[in-house]
C-alpha cells in the first residue's frame, strides 16, 4: 500500500512539474496596451512602456514604425516624446517578443478622448458606432490595425442588450473622425 502512494506522489508531482513548465497557448493578432512611455532605446529599436498597473512592457520597433502624434517614422518619431508620455501600443507577439506595428501617443500632440457606449461594432467595414449620453450616435471609422485587434470581450457587442461602456481614442482627419484604439471604461 505504501509503494503505491509513493508511486501516485510521483506521477502527481511529475506531471505538475510538467504542466508548470508548460507555456500558455500563442496570442494571434494583433494586441493593444495602454501605458506610459519609460525609456526609449532607440539604438536597440526599443520601447519600455509601463502600463497602469506596473508592468513593464519592452517593446522593439522596426525603422519605419508609425507613431501617430511623433515627429516621423521609425526612431525620428521618439524625438520630444518624454518619459511619462501617455501611449498606446499596438504590437504582435513572435517568439515571446512583443514588435509594435504602431504607438498611438495620446493627449496635446496625439490622441483624442471620448466616452459613450459601444451600439455598433462592424470589424469588417471598420467602423464604431458611439451612442453618447445625450442620445447622439456618431459613427467612427478604425484604422485597419484596431479592426483587426484581439478584442477582448467587446467582440460581438452589435445586438447586445447590455450598454458597453467605451473610451474611443481617435483623430480627426479631414473632418472624419478615425478611432485608432477603444476600451470598456473601468
Amino acid at each position: 500500500m505504501a509503494s503505491r502512494t509513493g508511486f501516485l506522489v510521483a506521477c502527481l508531482l511529475v506531471t505538475s512539474v510538467t504542466l508548470a513548465g508548460q507555456s500558455p497557448p500563442p496570442v494571434r493578432g494583433t494586441m493593444a496596451l495602454e501605458g506610459t512611455t519609460d525609456k526609449v532605446y532607440a539604438a536597440l529599436r526599443v520601447v519600455v512602456v509601463r502600463t497602469r498597473d506596473g508592468v513593464e512592457h519592452m517593446i522593439h520597433f522596426t525603422r519605419d514604425l508609425v507613431l501617430h502624434g511623433g515627429k516621423g517614422p521609425g526612431v525620428d518619431a521618439f524625438v520630444g516624446l518624454e518619459e511619462g508620455t501617455t501611449v498606446v501600443v499596438h504590437y504582435a507577439v513572435t517568439n515571446a517578443e512583443e514588435t509594435a506595428l504602431e504607438i498611438d501617443r495620446v493627449g496635446d500632440k496625439g490622441l483624442q478622448t471620448t466616452e459613450g457606449v459601444a451600439a455598433d461594432i462592424d470589424r469588417r467595414g471598420r467602423r464604431i458606432t458611439i451612442k453618447y449620453a445625450n442620445g447622439q450616435q456618431e459613427v467612427m471609422q478604425l484604422t485597419p490595425t484596431v479592426a483587426a485587434e484581439a478584442w477582448r470581450g467587446l467582440d460581438e457587442v452589435s445586438g447586445s442588450h447590455d450598454a458597453t461602456e467605451v473610451v474611443v481614442y481617435y483623430t480627426d482627419e479631414a473632418g472624419q473622425k478615425v478611432a485608432h484604439y477603444f476600451k470598456k471604461t473601468s
